[in-house]
């Protein structure tokens, strides 16, 4: 059975009107049933530079770390900005170190203004090559989780292909999103089948027809049939990682996690 996890984002986009600490993150993951959690460079917040302290942390709850996500504000589209978003990598490489086997999920290429977007999109496959061959070097896999938030400019067939093709499949995978391949208006299925070769962990989100976003289950994105795919056609062995930002996800995310859990249990999962 391939092991759950939880993302972090859910209280990540809470902003400011999130108050807690990671330990609070991680007893709501725990308390929710999930095996492990995978935290972002944003919200790993006083472990940051301190991995077995956090380690501790995890082991205590009966988790552990599914993958470490680290996206740049910057978006990883300007050459102008590659030194300061490859320190911020090799941070995270340093802290997966003392967690062998654990990949590190680069964010989605992103701009405030949507034009020389292939150019832009080749300056992020620069990026994610380097810090693959970087990364080879210290035992860790990498792989690019793209996404449909504001500024994202990898969301089409045409896009996802470019991104593909410029990437070293040695060096880069994949971290697809169920719920930002159908907003980026793509065919769920299909896409994942196109591209399953380079699948390396997989993201659960779920979206409704207007492409707001909903608890597992409740939108159209058709978990149950994406998880069937990946145990019956492919060779996948990594990390399920499910990630909620519905709305009432805002008002309560300890139960919304929860019950994204229930649902996944529900189905078998």
């Amino acid at each position: 059975m391939l092991p759950i996890g939880c993302q972090t984002y859910t209280w990540e986009m809470l902003g400011k009107k999130w108050t807690g600490k990671v330990d609070d993150m991680l007893s709501a993951i725990a308390e929710s049933g999930y095996e492990g959690v995978e935290i972002t460079n944003t919200m790993i917040g006083e472990y940051a530079g301190r991995p077995d302290e956090f380690k501790e942390g995890l082991i205590v709850r009966g988790l552990r770390l599914a993958a470490f996500a680290y996206a740049s504000p910057l978006g990883f589209t300007e050459p102008a900005n590659r030194d300061r978003e490859l320190q911020g990598a090799e941070e995270a490489l340093r802290f997966l170190a003392r967690f062998p086997g654990t990949p590190l999920m680069l964010g989605g290429p992103s701009t405030p203004v949507r034009e020389r977007v292939a150019e832009k999109i080749g300056h992020a496959a620069e990026f994610y090559n380097e810090v693959g061959r970087r990364a080879k070097s210290a035992g860790v896999e990498v792989a690019f989780h793209p996404h449909s938030h504001h500024g994202s400019i990898l969301e089409s067939r045409e896009e996802y292909e470019q991104i593909m093709e410029l990437t070293d499949p040695t060096l880069v995978q994949w971290n697809p999103d169920t719920g930002h391949i159908v907003r980026g208006g793509q065919n769920l299925l299909e896409t994942l089948r196109h591209f399953r070769s380079r699948i390396r962990h997989m993201h659960l989100k779920d979206v409704d027809a207007d492409h707001r976003w909903q608890p597992l289950g409740q939108g159209v994105c058709g978990i149950s049939a994406v998880l069937k795919f990946l145990e019956q056609e492919t060779e996948f062995s990594g990390w399920i990682v499910a990630e909620e930002e519905s709305d009432s996800a805002v008002d309560d995310p300890h139960r919304a996690i929860a019950r994204n859990r229930e649902y996944l249990k529900s189905i078998g999962y």
